[in-house]
């Protein structure tokens, strides 16, 4: 045989090589995914996404009613309320939400906060809660997500945040007494990625 022959073959094979070798790595790591690194995000995925529409979004206030619309197109810090009176944690949360929306700096527009009312028979006192809150939007969702928000997180809600994207999707979760630096570090990610919203 030829050189050109041999160099030939060596080349197809090492081609082959080249294609058959990264699918099987790929393939390899999709059975033992105890050999796959956990992704970077500080929350907890929820998987799969809840998805949510305006019209699972009541508007518990005249100030939320009329900007309700505003969720549309950005990415919303949904505080979870899951009790009738808002705990400590509770208001806690709200606060770290509002600090945090803070800290994003130049993405601030991109973001929306929502208080999630869980407990059908909210408080008289609710207002007191967010009084010096003017831009949170306080809402109720429909039985069909709050459902759907129950079944998808394991554990206690209050004080808890969700992070839904601008298409409706809720796709992350953090538990109480979350970190909001925590958020903070995920939101950047995927503000930064983001290609709506």
């Amino acid at each position: 045989m030829s050189n050109t022959l041999i160099k030939n073959r060596i080349i197809i094979i090492l081609l082959f090589a080249m294609t058959i070798i990264p699918f099987s790595i790929a393939w390899y790591m999709s059975v033992n995914t105890e050999w796959v690194a956990e992704g970077t995000n500080k929350g907890q995925l929820i998987d799969p996404v809840i998805t949510a529409d305006h019209a699972d979004f009541t508007g518990l206030d005249q100030f939320s009613i009329d900007n309700l619309t505003e969720r549309k197109g950005r990415w919303v810090l949904l505080n979870l309320i899951e009790q009738q009176e808002c705990t400590e944690r509770c208001l806690d949360a709200l606060h770290k939400s509002k600090q945090l929306r803070l800290m994003m700096s130049k993405d601030l527009t991109r973001i929306r906060r929502m208080a999630l009312l869980m407990h059908p028979n909210v408080s008289t006192e609710a207002s007191t809660w967010w009084e010096d809150d003017i831009r949170l939007l306080r809402t109720l969702p429909s039985t069909a997500l709050k459902s759907k928000i129950s079944a998808a997180i394991n554990g206690p809600l209050e004080g808890g945040l969700l992070l839904m994207d601008p298409l409706g999707n809720i796709m992350m979760w953090y538990g109480p007494e979350f970190n909001p630096y925590d958020v903070k570090a995920d939101l950047a990610k995927l503000l930064k990625f983001s290609q709506v919203g």
